[in-house]
């Protein structure tokens, strides 16, 4: 009797197993289909909380009230310049467009007038806005001029260092901008290495910071090798049967470049231009090292404002800087999207540039001119971050190490610890890289596997690269850090949450894009065979496409922490309080303490030590392949 009960308990028990084991493996199947949606809704939730209802509420300032304040910045000749009569009294424009023009003088071929009488112009006050345009205006032609002639080498001539060249093109996206400000402020400042030549010729020294032409070159630092990436992948797709053909009917050198080379370069010349302007149009750190409130534009007016609690004027001002960053977005993307696509399958051949005969004419001059190219080069590219480590150091002349024992001493008369700034850079950097990393991969898979509306999903998941960091740290400031109502409590996110969150949303669209593309190179076959056996999306995302897109992944990882380190535009703005600012913020309130004093030593030290980190960072993104096409 007893071993018929126990027999019936041990059958009765091993159903109950049986079904437990079949529960718990509908679960984890039912959890394994859920993974991906889940993480996606976490993305989504994440960008809601920490980006759109933040630009959400500073938009809602600028619109309230009858969107009072964007009309008073429109209205103002300080902010819109002379266009401000269009929305002051527009009834009086066309009168006031005939005034100008009756002012204005015109040659003496035209009118049979006494010959030195020219053409005059009255002046036309810009604003700020107006200002802004011309700066950015400038650094374009800058950036091009510099940038052209660095894609005519780079893609028409074989030379040792070539490849590492062309990678060094990509270290716009991770050099901090603020580290930047520090190499120029070192190169070309008062004491800098401009002056101490200068001196040492006999020659007067000459003042170029808080100067036009200082910023304008700062920019050209930066994009330039933009356009040189952009216009020397568009030259390296040209098909050198269309040269061959044009050459073969008769066509010189020259007018083969003209009408088959030249129309193919237009297209990434156009896209790289445009970026260019969008990035100075919105430029933050540079103008507010270089230039000070004296050259402000938009992003430098709009962080004084915030610095002096003018909320209504700060949102304006972002709001209308966002709207037309989005309008030139759009204008890139349009251009960007005429670029050729694929590699020509009969690339021009490049000539080896130490083997040009010297005893030719038009070789020499080509050679002259690339030897001068390298000297300007070398000037602007390789100068400022020279004389960055060199001052950290004191310089040739007197060498010292007193600046990295500053950075490692605990300073008792400052409120910016460098210590304590490094460690919160290091923190916020891993913090950002696993809220980033995730986040990017799982719009990746979505960007590179997803139906119907999935143009539209990327442009809503990707409007944090279009957005400033100015207005996404102003936007958290007034909306996550001074608190919200939610269910009779005050809810605030701030001190590292914050910042992380900031750089985070800064981060995973580079992330995106390193992935995205290898993620969609992954033959489909692989993927309908792992879901055919049973596999779940994100198991097969795991299992299959992701070991084969490791590259993508870790560059995008280094891309992330690279520019969580960087990062400074919506940093400064959240680092109100005394222990969540990072190297990038410390660095800037040292160049300004140096008004103090004469050296910018701590400055470059903290620059320098930024400068390792992003050199670890690029090593990281060049060597396992992975790549960012803006």
């Amino acid at each position: 009797m007893d071993r018929g009960v126990g027999a019936a308990g041990r059958e009765q028990l091993t159903r109950v197993t049986d079904w437990l084991s079949r529960a718990g493996g509908r679960l984890a199947d039912d959890a394994d289909r859920l993974v991906l949606p889940v993480v996606g809704a976490a993305t989504v939730l994440v960008l809601g909380v920490v980006f759109y209802y933040p630009v959400w509420t500073v938009f809602a300032e600028a619109f309230g009230d009858a969107a009072e304040p964007i009309r008073d910045v429109l209205v103002s000749e300080f902010y819109v310049g002379a266009a401000h009569g269009l929305f002051a009294h527009p009834a009086r424009v066309p009168g006031d467009v005939l005034a100008w023009l009756a002012s204005v003088r015109v040659h003496a071929a035209w009118t049979g007038l006494a010959p030195d009488v020219w053409v005059s112009y009255p002046s036309v006050r810009k604003g700020l806005f107006g200002f802004t345009a011309w700066q950015a205006a400038l650094s374009t032609v800058a950036s091009v001029a510099l940038g052209l002639p660095g894609a005519y080498v780079l893609a028409r001539f074989e030379f040792p260092g070539r490849r590492t060249l062309k990678s060094l093109t990509i270290l716009p996206f991770v050099l901090p901008s603020i580290m930047v400000v520090a190499g120029f402020v070192a190169t070309f400042g008062t004491n800098g290495t401009l002056n101490g030549v200068l001196t040492t010729l006999g020659l007067g020294k000459v003042e170029l910071l808080y100067t036009l032409e200082i910023v304008v070159l700062a920019h050209a630092f930066y994009n330039a090798p933009l356009v040189t990436r952009m216009v020397t992948s568009a030259w390296e797709n040209v098909d050198a049967s269309a040269v061959e053909t044009a050459r073969s009917l008769g066509a010189s050198p020259l007018r083969a470049f003209t009408d088959v080379v030249a129309p193919q370069l237009l297209p990434a010349l156009a896209a790289s231009a445009v970026l260019t302007f969008v990035f100075t149009f919105m430029t933050f750190p540079i103008v507010l090292g270089l230039g000070g409130l004296q050259l402000a534009t938009v992003e430098v007016w709009l962080y004084a404002r915030v610095q002096q609690f003018d909320v209504e004027t700060a949102a304006a001002l972002a709001t209308l800087e966002t709207v037309v960053s989005l309008g030139l977005t759009y204008v890139y993307l349009r251009y960007e999207a005429r670029r050729t696509g694929g590699g020509a399958g009969n690339p021009l051949p490049r000539q080896r540039l130490f083997a040009l005969d010297a005893n030719d004419l038009r070789s020499a001059l080509v050679r002259a001119g690339i030897g001068i190219y390298g000297v300007v080069a070398a000037v602007v590219f390789l100068a400022p971050l020279a004389s960055m480590v060199l001052a950290s150091v004191g310089g040739l002349g007197d060498p010292t190490l007193e600046w990295w024992r500053f950075l490692l001493e605990k300073q008792a008369d400052s409120r910016t610890q460098p210590a304590v700034a490094v460690w919160n850079s290091l923190r916020f950097g891993v913090g950002a890289l696993a809220l980033a990393l995730p986040m990017g991969v799982v719009v990746a898979a979505f960007s590179a596997r997803g139906g119907r509306g999935r143009k539209v999903a990327d442009a809503v998941l990707m409007a944090p690269i279009a957005v400033s960091g100015i207005v996404v740290g102003f936007g958290m400031l007034q909306s996550l850090v001074f608190g919200v109502e939610l269910f009779g409590y005050r809810v605030s996110v701030v001190g590292a949450a914050v910042v992380v969150a900031a750089h985070a949303i800064a981060g995973y669209p580079f992330v995106v894009r390193n992935v995205a593309p290898m993620l969609t190179a992954v033959d489909d076959r692989l993927v309908e065979s792992a879901r055919a056996l049973g596999a779940s999306r994100a198991r097969a995302l795991w299992d299959v496409e992701l070991p084969l897109v490791w590259p993508g992944v870790l560059a995008g990882a280094a891309f992330a922490f690279a520019l969580s380190i960087g990062e400074f535009d919506s940093t400064v703005v959240l680092a109100s309080s005394s222990d969540v600012y990072t190297m990038p913020v410390a660095l800037e309130r040292y160049l300004v303490d140096r008004a103090a004093g004469p050296s910018v030593g701590p400055a470059a030290a903290m620059g320098t030590i930024l400068l390792a980190v992003t050199a670890a960072s690029f090593v990281v993104i060049d060597r396992v392949g992975g790549r960012y096409r803006p």
